[in-house]
């Protein structure tokens, strides 16, 4: 787990997620550093797709859209599907926002299942947590925009925090930045109010959560923070938001630190044998998310 550092924020404990970066790793032959590269150039294909993404990401995400979203999706009337059959599904997605792959969704969720079974090979819930962190994108097979699935994530109705990726120019068109009540520190929330309390712009990782939720899956809760805040890049590894957390989302923060590395760089050209591996993650699924569930 990451190391407790002695700093406090209006007298929560918390961690600092720039430890993680002391000393750099390498993971599979690439600097931590080199990881999220967000750097621009037109004429790299793929750094021109997460670029467009995110444009169009803040551009549109606003505290109505995100309204509607929820209206939409936490009906959970638009498939029935098991995990497995959902996992399946990921093989044939390319998380668009993703500087560091080009593989399959379902790729990436063995790889950071099975590094995550090899550290913590005691804890199966977290095996099981590597495995579907990213189903939630199973809503880009459903109408979704990759821009409303993928990609990190931000609280709307207050100010955009410094960290966010493109955070200088992205949001330029993006209507509440035109509301005085959603430009401030606080915005429509209170000091203090926690993450749950946050309306988060809309994708994948809190749909999973409600999904999971309505599913009554049995997943602890630290499995189901890593879900619901993996993507929080603004909180987990800029620092931001910080005056909206609680002591126990300080306590999760630790959780979502030790789950992110695995999320973060196990992505490499190596590719698991899936096959081989599916009794295994079965049996988990069974365990903790067992049959059908409705999405």
């Amino acid at each position: 787990m990451s190391t407790k550092i002695a700093t406090t924020v209006q007298n929560l404990t918390i961690f600092d997620p720039s430890e993680k970066l002391r000393p750099e790793t390498i993971y599979n032959g690439k600097l931590e550093s080199e990881f999220r590269d967000y750097s621009e150039n037109p004429e790299d294909p793929i750094k021109e797709r997460v670029r467009r993404t995110y444009l169009n990401m803040h551009t549109h995400q606003t505290v109505d859209f995100v309204k509607s979203k929820m209206e939409e999706w936490l009906k959970f009337n638009k498939c029935k599907m098991t995990v497995k059959q959902a996992l399946i599904k990921l093989n044939e997605l390319v998380d668009e926002s993703d500087p560091d792959s080009d593989l399959p969704n379902i790729v990436h969720a063995f790889q950071t299942a099975e590094k995550i079974r090899h550290d913590h090979p005691n804890e199966d819930w977290f095996h099981l947590t590597g495995l579907i962190h990213d189903l939630g994108k199973v809503m880009a097979f459903y109408g979704e925009p990759q821009w409303a699935v993928v990609g990190d994530t931000f609280p709307v109705g207050c100010a955009w925090g410094n960290s966010i990726v493109y955070r200088e120019t992205s949001f330029n068109d993006n209507p509440d930045g035109k509301v005085p009540r959603y430009n401030t520190k606080y915005g429509m929330y209170k000091p203090n109010c926690g993450l749950k309390n946050l309306m988060m712009s809309w994708g994948h990782d809190e749909y999973l959560y409600r999904v999971l939720k309505h599913n009554k899956s049995t997943i602890p809760k630290e499995g189901l923070a890593m879900i619901r805040y993996h993507s929080f890049y603004p909180w987990h590894a800029g620092g931001d938001y910080m005056h909206f957390c609680t002591q126990e989302d300080i306590n999760m923060l630790e959780w979502v630190l030790e789950f992110n590395k695995y999320d973060l760089y196990t992505k490499s050209s190596q590719v698991p044998d899936i096959e081989k591996l599916w009794p295994y993650y079965e049996q988990l699924i069974e365990k903790y998310i067992p049959g059908v569930l409705e999405w």
